[in-house]
């Protein structure tokens, strides 16, 4: 069951863009601060490096491109018209590198007015955000899993920005809470209730319509959200009534959620009617296949706690579920929309007088398929540094940040050739 799709809603190009265009960039610095670290940024999940790291990647590339991606897709699959899109994202724009640049600095120096003005910064940003897409989102009825998966998605995105706010202040003014505990709760409401029910919300419109796979049985859709979120807020009262089995039940239904649904996926992409695999496909089976380890080892820790003891399991879970799965998924989804909506804009400019050039003269096949093997290597170094992470540390590193500045290219030159298209276009109906 897929939503209506409402493309003259769609809004100006640029606003979107600026989300795309900057996200690589982030995940180019975490890689450079890999570099430098060195082994002791895998010594442990707690060390100050590996919270900026952690931090530049999911506000400064994820966030980044799911809000982006939202400002987009809310115009166009729900008829939920932001008031001056363009405006609303320059400031989450600005506000997003803004907030995640100077938390990544506030981790590196322990300084307190750094992790304070972080935390204000990106509360205010995702409020500001929340208001505007919850003020379009008014009288919208939920008429499709989407609809419903994103509503559920921006509680998701409510709660852990409230979590990470907590978490900042409380590292920055010394404010007596369970930090270990609620960095938990507060990774579980990031990559569950907002990330993961934001990415399946949007994968039921965009892998049946980029991937050519049949559509997500109707009942699961509708019910994934309400149960990923109610497995979240489990967790959560668990912690508040210090019922520690409790907050694991929660985990290993969050956990078998997730794999229940990557394995769907997998099953629908079995049945495309694409002959020949692209690179958004290639990206999302790495990512697919990296999310079912990566929540076989969160559900293994929410059976069997001392799991979490053994040397690299936690780095290795978070290695896997956020540099080989959700990365992937959205840029695989990067390599489709971008090029897309060139076309769209494009065509829309062309005003049925000059033809919009097709999407691979936007962005190839042969410029894609490098740039994802090289992620791939990234990848497997990131993997393999945990366990030699005074050989492979800073290898790992600079594969990372080549990786994800190849994807900036391969985006920023996509743009260029958009614009000369549009350029030429206009010039041809100006001749007209």
């Amino acid at each position: 069951m897929q939503a209506m799709l409402a493309f003259e809603n769609a809004p100006p190009f640029a606003a979107p863009l600026r989300f795309f265009l900057t996200a690589p960039l982030f995940a180019v610095l975490a890689g450079l601060l890999v570099a430098i670290e060195g082994p002791d940024i895998f010594a442990s999940r707690w060390t100050p490096g590996a919270l900026a790291v952690t931090h530049l990647i999911t506000i400064g590339f994820m966030l980044q491109v799911m809000l982006g991606a939202l400002i987009q897709i809310l115009p166009v699959v729900a008829g939920a018209n932001l008031k001056n899109p363009v405006a609303v994202a320059r400031l989450v724009n600005v506000g997003l590198s803004l907030g995640a640049l100077l938390l990544a600095a506030g981790f590196m120096t322990g300084m307190p007015n750094l992790l304070g003005s972080a935390a204000i910064i990106l509360t205010l940003t995702v409020l500001l955000f929340l208001v505007a897409a919850v003020v379009a989102l008014i009288g919208v009825p939920s008429t499709s899993p989407t609809i419903r998966g994103i509503k559920f998605a921006l509680l998701g995105l409510a709660g852990v920005a409230g979590l990470g706010a907590l978490l900042a202040l409380s590292l920055a003014y010394g404010w007596s809470v369970p930090l270990m505990a609620l960095a938990d709760l507060h990774a579980g409401w990031g990559l569950g209730g907002w990330a993961g029910v934001l990415l399946a919300a949007m994968a039921y419109v965009v892998v049946p319509m980029f991937q050519l796979t049949p559509g997500y049985p109707a009942r699961s859709s509708w019910w994934f959200p309400i149960f990923m979120l109610a497995m979240l807020l489990l967790w959560s009262a668990a912690l508040l009534a210090d019922w520690p089995w409790l907050a694991r039940f929660g985990q290993l239904g969050a956990a078998l959620a997730g794999i229940a649904f990557a394995g769907l996926t997998l099953r629908l992409q079995g049945k495309r009617r694409r002959a020949r695999p692209d690179v958004t496909y290639g990206y999302w089976q790495l990512g697919l296949v990296a999310s079912i380890f990566a929540l076989f080892l969160l559900s293994t820790v929410a059976v069997w706690p001392a799991a979490a003891d053994i040397d690299g399991w936690t780095l290795t879970f978070g290695v896997l579920l956020v540099a080989g799965g959700f990365l992937p998924f959205i840029t695989g989804m990067l390599y489709k929309i971008i090029p897309f909506l060139s076309w769209m804009h494009l065509q829309n400019g062309g005003q049925a007088k000059v033809p919009a050039p097709a999407m691979n003269k936007i962005l190839s096949e042969s410029e894609m398929k490098p740039q994802m093997r090289a992620y791939m290597v990234a990848l497997v170094l990131l993997l393999a540094a945990i366990f030699f992470p005074s050989w492979l540390a800073r290898p790992a590193g600079l594969a990372f940040a080549l990786a994800n500045g190849w994807l900036w290219w391969n985006l920023a030159c996509a743009i260029r050739r958009y614009r000369h298209h549009l350029a030429d276009m206009q010039a041809k109906l100006a001749a007209l």
